[in-house]
């Protein structure tokens, strides 16, 4: 792995990219599974992938039981909604909740994994999370972003960690 280098923060978005010695298909393959994402995430708060299935297609939902101190809940759920998939080079999802009807509500933020090849095993990877399409009405009550800084990288180093370990 390299050094990260992190953006700085605007209104609307905020990414981190690093290069990993890892070939970029090895990458998104632990990025499209849901069964790796506790282990991706750089907060600690994805605790279980509910939907196991790997990320095949846009418009796919899956579930990830969550937990954060400052929620009303504590432990809760989310449900993501593939918005972005282009094998081995991108994918993006929206992050919401489903409401006691079934119905599916996004709150307007999104994450997006971008893989650049380098060679035959190196990646160039960029996270970003963006909040432009969040409403007022939540923005009054969620800061945005709501992790510290270290969370893009830390999500960036944890996938280049999970080859290296499957690897062994």
């Amino acid at each position: 792995m390299h050094t990260t280098d992190q953006e700085p923060m605007n209104q609307e978005n905020v990414s981190a990219t690093l290069t990993v010695d890892v070939p970029a298909t090895k990458v998104f393959s632990v990025l499209s599974d849901p069964v790796t994402h506790s282990a991706i995430d750089g907060t600690g708060w994805v605790q279980e992938a509910v939907d196991r299935a790997p990320l095949t297609e846009v418009g796919q939902i899956f579930r990830m039981d969550m937990y954060h101190a400052d929620h009303p809940d504590g432990d809760y759920r989310v449900a993501n909604k593939v918005h972005l998939l282009a094998p081995p080079l991108s994918i993006g999802w929206l992050t919401g909740q489903e409401k006691d009807d079934g119905q599916l509500e996004f709150g307007g933020w999104s994450w997006r994994y971008d893989l650049a090849p380098l060679g035959p095993s190196k990646t160039e990877v960029t996270l970003t999370y963006d909040w432009s399409a969040v409403p007022q009405s939540i923005r009054e009550y969620i800061r945005f972003p709501p992790f510290a800084p270290e969370h893009l990288p830390d999500s960036l180093r944890h996938p280049a960690e999970l080859v290296s370990d499957r690897g062994r």
